[in-house]
Formats: structure tokens, C-alpha cells, sequence
């Protein structure tokens, strides 16, 4: 057994890390401070020196997860074209985010603006405005963009939880049962049927419909940058 001199220090690093990856096996509602001590090994009031409430927690958890997207994009050589940039920076924050299913959810919930964000948007800006965007247009492509460039769609309404499943039969049945009341609503689900082996971060954020929306955006600016 392990003494306590000889164990891994425990750094803020090495609690959010063990967090994350209880949230990816069990969702984050399995996420306390009594069951990360235990994971980790140590008593629970060790937690808090370094993460002193569960908002603090959440918020590092957050952090962590744009900190893995942010490192996943340095990592790639950027294309020079601003397009292709752009859209790799985009589908590389979605690799990220469908490791971390539970993600999205939990990013909408946070009050506060992690400072690794402004950076990361920082680099968005630049590739627009270095492909020949003026400032105002790149700041209206932000909004356009939304939560894609992070690697998710924002879903008004969704039957996806904190803990990053999806009732997709649930919901499709609930909408089957109102066929009468909403027969066009009835007859898109129907004819649209994800496949299996597609991606998925929401009841209607498929990779395909990612992919499909981030293009027509991509069109959309060219045209007027043009």
C-alpha cells in the first residue's frame, strides 16, 4: 500500500482531471466532492483548498474541457484559407465536445465567462478578419456561429440531460402521439432518421446536421465577404 508521503500531490490539475473523467463515465450528476475524494483517495475537506464549492468545481470542469479544445487546435497546422480554417477549428472543438457528451449542458449553465474562451474567440477573429473580413462582419459571423464554434448545437428544447444522454425514441414518441395536432413536425421526425453510427451531442445535433449547418454558414460569409 501506498504511504501518504509516497502518493501524487494533489494540484487543481489532478482534481478536475479525475472530475472529468467521472463525468464522462457516469454523467455529471454522479459528480460530488464526497465521490471525487474518494476516486482521488483522500479525505473530502482536501478538496476544497483547491476548489472551495461545488460551483467552483463545475466551473473548473468547464475550464478543463476548453482547455482539451483549445490545445486540440493548436496542435493542428492551420489551413490557410480562412474557410477551411475556420471549419477545422469548429469540427476539432466537436471531436472534443462528443468525448465529453455531457459538456455542452453544463457550459450553458455557467454564470461566469471562463478567460480561456476570450482567447480561443480571440483566434476566431483573426482568421476572419486575416481572410478578409472587416470587424463588424466578423463580430455578426460570431453570432451567426453561436455555440458551433465550440462544437455543439444549442438546442432550445432538448431531451438531453447534465448527464449527456439523449432520449431521442422518448421524444420522437412524444411527437408521434401528437401527429394530429403537428402532422408536418410528425412527418420531418419520420423522414429523418439519424443514423446510427452518426455522432451525436443532442436530440438534433448530429455530426451530419453540424456539418451541414456550419457549411451553410461558410457560404452564406463568403458571399458577403465577397
Amino acid at each position: 500500500m501506498a504511504t501518504k508521503a509516497s502518493r501524487t500531490p494533489l494540484t487543481r490539475e489532478r482534481v478536475l482531471a479525475a472530475a472529468v473523467a467521472i463525468a464522462d463515465a457516469e454523467g455529471v450528476k454522479a459528480l460530488t466532492m464526497r465521490r471525487l475524494a474518494a476516486d482521488l483517495d483522500v479525505e473530502a475537506m482536501s478538496l476544497y483548498y483547491h476548489l472551495p464549492a461545488k460551483e467552483a468545481l463545475l466551473d473548473g470542469v468547464v475550464e478543463t474541457v476548453l482547455g482539451e479544445i483549445c490545445a486540440a487546435v493548436a496542435a493542428r497546422e492551420p489551413a490557410e484559407d480562412w474557410r477551411a480554417a475556420i471549419r477545422e477549428r469548429f469540427l476539432t472543438a466537436r471531436e472534443v465536445m462528443l468525448r465529453h457528451p455531457w459538456a455542452p449542458v453544463l457550459l450553458g449553465s455557467r454564470r461566469a465567462v471562463p478567460p480561456i474562451v476570450y482567447a480561443y474567440y480571440d483566434g476566431i477573429v483573426a482568421t476572419l478578419v486575416g481572410g478578409g473580413f472587416s470587424y463588424r462582419l466578423a463580430h455578426r459571423a460570431l453570432h451567426a456561429f453561436g455555440s458551433m464554434a465550440l462544437g455543439f448545437a444549442q438546442e432550445i428544447f432538448s431531451p438531453a440531460n447534465a448527464g449527456g444522454t439523449t432520449e431521442t425514441d422518448t421524444a420522437e414518441e412524444d411527437l408521434a402521439a401528437m401527429a394530429a395536432a403537428v402532422p408536418h413536425l410528425t412527418a420531418m421526425v419520420a423522414a429523418e432518421v439519424h443514423d446510427a453510427g452518426d455522432p451525436m451531442l443532442g436530440w438534433c445535433d448530429s455530426q451530419v446536421e453540424f456539418e451541414f449547418t456550419l457549411d451553410l454558414l461558410l457560404d452564406g460569409l463568403a458571399r458577403l465577404r465577397g
